[in-house]
């Protein structure tokens, strides 16, 4: 075999070979804290206040620290968790873990299929930029987590609407002023594309003027189509608790500290 060929083999091996297996800790109660971050009244105080939610609503949430991302990014790490553990109710999946990765200071909230409509993407992330991160960079990782479980639990038994409109606030206040000058030059240059087939279509209309095209009409957007969007070790809480056959598709926000 040529160099050439066994350069090409050789890559095709690294590329065709299956990615290194995640290793997830067990799931052993409703707090898995595998990173030791948390002490025994707080994983104690958490699994109450879980398991209240889940005889209250039947939403299943867990709380995870995890010692380490192993390489991969929290977001795969969290949806292939979700699919390991099985959070949620099967059919329901109304499942969600609040993941806190302390070496790679990264904390993502995993929202199962079934409750993606109520606890959107929008919603997690205001949580996490505004209840978590700001405890976790004052040094109150523990006091962050409990503030995270409190807001997930009040937008699953309370009101999620309001949650909904607070987190489109927030979004809509921190449109930086970049944001601002891209949409206008956005906004300004559809008017002036519009204008521009509106007036073309106009002379091709008047008299003596039928050879008359605006220059737009064969150019590229004339016909072009735009395409729709298609759609291990650690601590526990104990008690026998499982998760119940619910899936994940990847719903949630990820932040950082």
């Amino acid at each position: 075999m040529s160099r050439r060929g066994a350069a090409v083999l050789a890559v095709w091996f690294v590329l065709a070979a299956p990615a290194a297996a995640l290793d997830f800790p067990a799931l052993t109660g409703r707090v898995v804290d595998e990173a030791g971050i948390l002490d025994a009244a707080m994983r104690t105080s958490l699994a109450a206040k879980l398991a209240a939610l889940e005889a209250k609503s039947s939403d299943q949430l867990v709380v995870v620290t995890v010692k380490s991302l192993q390489g991969t990014s929290i977001e795969d790490f969290g949806v292939q968790l979700g699919r390991r553990w099985q959070i949620g109710q099967q059919g329901k999946n109304n499942g969600a873990i609040l993941i806190v990765a302390p070496n790679e200071r990264k904390v993502r909230i995993e929202v199962g299929y079934g409750l993606e409509g109520t606890l959107t993407d929008a919603m997690t992330r205001f949580i996490i930029e505004t209840s978590i991160i700001p405890r976790f960079r004052a040094g109150d990782v523990a006091g962050g987590i409990t503030r995270g479980v409190d807001d997930i639990i009040q937008v699953l038994t309370g009101d999620a609407e309001d949650w909904k409109q607070r987190a489109a606030r927030s979004a809509a206040n921190a449109a930086s002023p970049a944001d601002v000058f891209f949409t206008f030059l956005f906004v300004a240059i559809a008017v002036f594309i519009v204008l521009n087939v509106l007036l073309g279509m106009m002379r091709s209309a008047a008299p003596g003027n039928r050879r008359n095209r605006p220059w737009i009409a064969s150019g590229p957007i004339a016909g072009s189509s735009w395409g729709s969007p298609s759609s291990g070790g650690g601590f526990s809480d104990g008690g026998g608790f499982s998760g119940g056959g619910g899936s994940f598709g990847g719903g949630g926000a990820s932040g950082s500290w």
